[in-house]
């Protein structure tokens, strides 16, 4: 596979293990992956979090690691990547009020070919929250938990699952 370069639009309170690990494992088969956030620069750090299940009803938050930055969120240009990858957690949640990351999420949203894909990760946001207003644009999302009905014309009773990834790669 040829080397790709990949943006990765991070922030404050993002899920540990949804950054750290597409990050190195990416890096690691010699893709060129780019680190960026709102108001912060190559060399400034991203607190993660870690959420894990203990019996309660909810999960629970703790403190992760420093992630660092490692490009310019402010002159960072959609058109020179091949790819793009919203790790979740808590970090969505403000990122999507961001008008300039809504452009970027949706300049790949839009694109008419699938050779500029995008990941999303558990409580990140859908390609389609990259629409305020009007009609939603067009998904690209496949998962391997998605079920189809089991006969032609058959109808599920139960929602869709949320997949933990939406890839097109």
């Amino acid at each position: 596979m040829a080397a790709k370069r990949i943006l990765m639009l991070v922030g404050d309170f993002v899920e540990d293990y949804e950054i750290i690990v597409p990050f190195q494992m990416l890096q690691a088969v010699g893709h060129e992956v780019h680190a960026v956030c709102p108001d912060k620069k190559p060399g400034d750090y991203v607190r993660t979090a870690v959420h894990d299940f203990e019996g309660d009803q909810t999960y629970s938050e703790k403190p992760g690691h420093n992630f660092a930055v490692n490009a310019d969120f402010a002159t960072t240009d959609p058109a020179d990547y091949d790819a793009l990858v919203i790790p979740g957690g808590r970090a969505p949640e403000y990122l999507r009020l961001n008008d300039r990351l809504i452009e970027i999420v949706r300049q790949f949203a839009m694109a008419t070919s699938l050779s500029r894909p995008f990941a999303t990760a558990s409580r990140s946001w859908s390609p389609r929250g990259c629409s305020r207003a009007g009609t939603p644009p067009p998904t690209r999302r496949s998962s391997p938990t998605s079920r189809a009905p089991a006969a032609a014309g058959a109808r599920s009773t139960r929602p869709s699952p949320t997949p933990m990834w939406t890839e097109t790669w």
